[in-house]
This record gives C-alpha cells, structure tokens and sequence, in this order.
C-alpha cells in the first residue's frame, strides 16, 4: 500500500458530535476511541473525550479527529479547508447541502469561471469546505 494523505481534525469537546454529523453526510463506519478507552487520561475531566476517531466512507472519503484536552492549546480558525471534488453534481450537491445546513454559505455552488461547478461553506462545527464539480472534458481533450 502506498503512503496516504488525510485530513485530521482538531476539536475543543466536540469531536465525537462531528464525526457523527460527517457520518450522517457521507455515509460509511465510524471508529471513536476515548482518552479513557486509550489509557491516556492525566484528568478524570478529560475520560470521554475523543482521543481518536476516524472515519471512512464507502466512496473513498476518510476523516480522523480528537478533542484537544484543556492542557494542550486549542486555537479554531481558518487555517484550513476539506475539499470535495468528482464528477457526480447530485452527490457533491447533496454533500454541499447537508454540510452548509446549520452552518454559512460563503459562495453558492454555481459555474465557476473555470468551467466547473464549484462552492464553498462552513458546517456547523466551523469546518470549512470546498465542493468542486467537474466539467465533463470534451472527446479527444485531455
């Protein structure tokens, strides 16, 4: 197996209510393993949050996450964003739908000036995405 790139996300005690909503949009298995489960609790406070989660959905998307114990520094921000790319507008659509609800719209998911469809929003755990539609490639252009 080849190496891999994945997304691992950072949150402040509320890890395992994310990756239960990105569960909810994408579909597939959701494995969540607390600071008590892994033995690595310095604080009784610190027992049931999330010290690893990891996600994969059965189209090929993979997410990981913890909750940050209050001993660590915490800073939410804008410092990153998922990205969501294909070839099926109904699906990206749908996933663009289901992550902008109860979050923010920062651009429709309408015709780029590239050609292809393209969005971007913020879920309601402050996750900012990107979903880009492929344009189909003309015969013979590649």
């Amino acid at each position: 197996m080849g190496t891999t790139l994945n997304p691992y996300m950072n949150f402040r005690g509320n890890a395992r209510d994310a990756m239960e909503f990105y569960k909810e949009v994408f579909g597939g298995t959701l494995t969540i393993s607390t600071y008590a489960d892994l033995h690595a609790s310095t604080d009784t406070s610190e027992d049931k949050l999330v010290m690893h989660a990891d996600f994969e959905g059965s189209n090929g998307i993979r997410l990981m996450a913890a909750d940050m114990p209050n001993r660590m520094e915490f800073h939410a921000g804008n410092n990153f964003s998922l990205s969501l790319s294909g070839e099926s507008e109904a699906e990206l659509r749908g996933y663009f739908d289901k992550l902008s609800s109860g979050g923010s719209v920062t651009m429709p998911l309408e015709k780029a000036e590239w050609g292809d469809t393209f969005g971007m929003c913020s879920d309601r755990f402050g996750t900012q995405w990107l979903v880009n539609v492929n344009a189909p490639k003309e015969a013979g252009v590649s």
